[in-house]
């Protein structure tokens, strides 16, 4: 068979062909796709005019087309799709793209034009966008060693590529842990409290296996259910268990020594570079700026929202005793009694809610939301090849019927999917290049009724990343390197966080809760209680994620040789931010792969930072009307449209007027 990635794809909208790619494809191509880009890197960096923004710059960004394609395909594979042998693949491609990365960050020829470009152009004759990207390259250039010695370089280009491989084996670990685990009842006494939908799932679960009963794994769909409702307490702990000690099993997936080599690799890559820390090194490139500033933010937030939090605790531990006979509250009774105490004090059922939020009502209302804000209408075409079954395409166009991008929506668990939920990108936006955008989840699948009710957690997730999908599909750039997400990395989550305030609101509710098998409009009486749950346990809510930004931020200062003991190390950070003694079989750190394998190593703080941003934000939709469409098309032309071309202060300026105010959140939180 012909490998359809050694060129553009003659498909609709350039889509991608994922029945015709076999995993032996990319081995074949990627391999010559980066020889190709260096050919042409080399032509750049050979050539003998004067160095211009034109004849390198620009040329550098139309190096490689071919192979940012192809890559995209392949890691966004391995995250949805992956097999045993694609992940054997991409961890032989990670390899060889660090060294193709490191033999352009490190080609001497090519940095001395960029250089003699940054510090001798006339920069009044380029625009803003060329600016940045200037800057952007130069500085990249630098941050990748561009100023070490040969022998410095060659030992940043080792490193480079040890970290790729580690990173992805840490994955490949939790994947493992994952997917090998499930809880397997066969007693219905055993099953007590659990909703009808998770029993449904359960059951399905257990025929795939060919097992009678019912089955429940650690994939967020049947787990959070399950933690959440199930009145036996012992299978509640087994569970919890289960899922806090992957990575930290005595088994081939432990990821203890992996992380000690990840963050002692990152430590001397930075400090080869010339930073004290990986944090430093880090932050340099973030809105905060330093690692001061960041301690600064998580303290400030903690301060103000943990004596909240001690009371919210407190009248949890009151309640669990008195009305659940839970004397001594543990981790893996936390879900089970908030839920309960939840219902208790708001007097609402979340099972009840998720009635009304069926899964392909909420899709097509979350369309709906979109077009009033921005425009955008969503043609299902079922004609484009898709990676899995269950995925489906959308065509989006905007008021002017201009084709903005494909949208791959992918909303289903399933082996060789990992958990959570993120937004990628096949294509990416540039000049005369509209991007082909993903979104991708795993919520219940459809029951034996094709309905799939989500709960509110999962709406809100759902709304996140399509806040996301929003940065890509309206990105108006001209250069690929800035459009889109390419953006700081704590100013990212701005669009999908802001979001998520629909979720909460009357007007956007109406359009798309109804009753499941009614098809009733949700009751204004559920509307307030869900306007209830924004402000319920916030306080606990806010040092739980300050808790995370606190341990991630651990592993990448310049004292990380310090650590000795990764359990030991976690619970020390973790012991201001939790009000249960931790037990000594679970570790956090162990598959927290934000930060191991994702891109959040020393970032993880900016999805409170981002809440900064767009609760502040927001205040000025409800000022002027959530639908206001004057308001909208601000946000999408000072922030969605921009990507990365300008400093995201300067561009939330442009949309707020001002800089962000913290009070906004606490107002929103009701912590004040």
């Amino acid at each position: 068979m012909k490998n359809p990635l050694h060129s553009e794809f003659k498909t609709p909208f350039k889509s991608a062909p994922f029945s015709k790619i076999l995993p032996k494809h990319f081995l074949e191509a990627i391999p010559k796709n980066i020889n190709d880009s260096l050919k042409l890197i080399n032509l750049i960096s050979e050539q003998d005019q004067n160095p211009t923004f034109e004849n390198t710059i620009v040329k550098l960004q139309n190096s490689n087309s071919l192979l940012l394609r192809n890559t995209s395909l392949l890691f966004n594979l391995n995250s949805a799709e992956t097999t045993s042998e694609l992940q054997n693949i991409t961890q032989k491609i990670a390899s060889q793209l660090s060294n193709y990365k490191n033999d352009i960050l490190q080609n001497e020829k090519l940095f001395e034009r960029i250089k003699y470009i940054f510090f001798n152009s006339d920069k009044s004759k380029l625009s803003q966008e060329e600016l940045t990207l200037l800057e952007k390259e130069y500085k990249s250039f630098c941050r990748n060693g561009a100023l070490l010695s040969f022998d410095e370089k060659q030992k940043l280009r080792e490193l480079d590529e040890t970290l790729a491989l580690k990173s992805l084996d840490f994955g490949k670990k939790i994947l493992m842990d994952t997917n090998t685990y499930f809880l397997h009842i066969q007693e219905l006494k055993n099953l007590k409290g659990l909703p009808n939908s998770s029993l449904s799932y359960a059951k399905q679960l257990a025929l795939r296996k060919k097992l009678s009963g019912w089955v429940f794994t650690l994939d967020a769909p049947s787990y959070i259910p399950f933690i959440t409702y199930s009145e036996i307490r012992s299978l509640r702990k087994r569970i919890f268990d289960a899922y806090s000690m992957r990575g930290f099993n005595n088994n081939n997936n432990n990821t203890v020594e992996i992380i000690k080599n990840i963050v002692s690799l990152r430590k001397e890559r930075s400090k080869l570079l010339g930073y004290k820390s990986h944090a430093d090194f880090i932050l340099e490139e973030r809105m905060s700026l330093s690692e001061k500033n960041t301690i600064n933010f998580i303290n400030n937030l903690y301060d103000k929202s943990f004596p909240f939090a001690k009371k919210e605790w407190e009248k949890l531990v009151f309640f669990a005793k008195k009305n659940l006979g839970i004397n001594h509250l543990e981790k893996w009774d936390i879900a089970y009694a908030t839920e309960k105490y939840k219902k208790s004090l708001l007097k609402i059922d979340e099972l009840e809610l998720k009635k009304y939020f069926s899964l392909d009502k909420v899709l097509t209302g979350l369309f709906k939301i979109i077009n009033k804000l921005y425009g955008l209408s969503f043609i299902l075409n079922n004609e484009i090849d898709r990676y899995a079954e269950s995925v489906i395409v959308y065509e989006i166009y905007d008021e002017k019927n201009n084709f903005k991008s494909l949208l791959y929506v992918d909303l289903y668990p399933r082996k060789g999917k990992r958990e959570g939920a993120w937004m990628t990108s096949y294509l990416g936006q540039k000049e005369n290049q509209r991007p082909h955008i993903s979104v991708v989840c795993n919520f219940p699948s459809p029951d034996k009724s094709k309905k799939s009710l989500i709960n509110f957690q999962e709406l809100k997730t759902l709304f996140h990343e399509f806040g996301h999908a929003l940065h890509g599909i309206l990105s108006n750039t001209k250069y690929e390197n800035l459009s889109g997400t390419n953006v700081l990395w704590d100013f990212v989550e701005l669009p999908s966080q802001i979001m998520e305030n629909w979720c909460y609101e009357e007007e956007a509710l109406n359009i798309f809760a109804r009753h499941y098998k009614t098809n009733n409009q949700i009751p204004k009486s559920l509307i307030s209680k869900i306007k209830k749950i924004a402000q319920f346990q916030q306080g606990i809510q806010t040092i739980k994620q300050l808790g995370y930004a606190s341990l991630d931020l651990s592993f990448h200062t310049k004292n990380i040789d310090k650590i000795k003991n990764i359990k030991e190390h976690e619970d020390q950070v973790l012991r201001k931010f939790q009000f249960i003694k931790p037990s000594k079989n679970h570790c956090l750190s162990c598959s927290f792969s934000h930060i191991f394998q994702g891109g959040y190593s020393a970032g993880y703080y900016s999805y409170k930072w981002a809440e900064v941003l767009d609760a502040d934000a927001f205040e000025v939709f409800l000022e002027n009307g959530i639908f206001n469409r004057k308001t909208a098309k601000k946000f999408e032309k000072t922030i969605l449209c921009k990507g990365g071309t300008e400093h995201p202060m300067k561009l939330y300026k442009d949309f707020r007027g001002k800089e962000p105010d913290s009070m906004s959140l606490f107002r929103r939180a009701g912590l004040i």
